[in-house]
């Protein structure tokens, strides 16, 4: 099971970090991801780790102003959100697959996060 937290209501150029608790479960060998979706979009990858190695990868809007971080000891996975612009805001999702799987099969609810400008 995971659960995020950590939304709000911020103005551009603020910092925001965003966590996502697993629970229920070891996460080795596996990739944990952050998503989001803003109203009447798509859903988008923002970023992923391997909770393995600590590798992330970043989507191209995100790359310089995003971080995830993993915390082994407390199944968590964080997202530093940097210098935040209202094209940010959205309904951001964590979701975790195994290395082995090609889609996500495990989702979190969401947490809002609203930029304005």
């Amino acid at each position: 099971q995971l659960q995020a937290c950590g939304g709000g209501l911020l103005q551009a150029g603020d910092s925001l970090t965003l966590s996502c608790v697993a629970s229920g479960r070891t996460l080795n060998n596996w990739i944990v991801g952050w998503f989001r979706q803003a109203p009447g979009k798509e859903r988008e990858f923002v970023t992923h780790i391997t909770w393995n190695l600590g590798t992330p990868s970043y989507s191209n809007s995100v790359k310089g102003r995003f971080t995830i971080s993993r915390d082994r000891a407390k199944n968590t996975v964080y997202l530093q959100m940097n210098n935040l612009k209202p094209e940010d805001s959205a309904i951001y999702y964590c979701a975790a697959r195994s290395t082995a799987a090609s889609q996500y099969n495990n989702w979190g609810q969401g947490t809002l996060v609203t930029v304005s400008s």
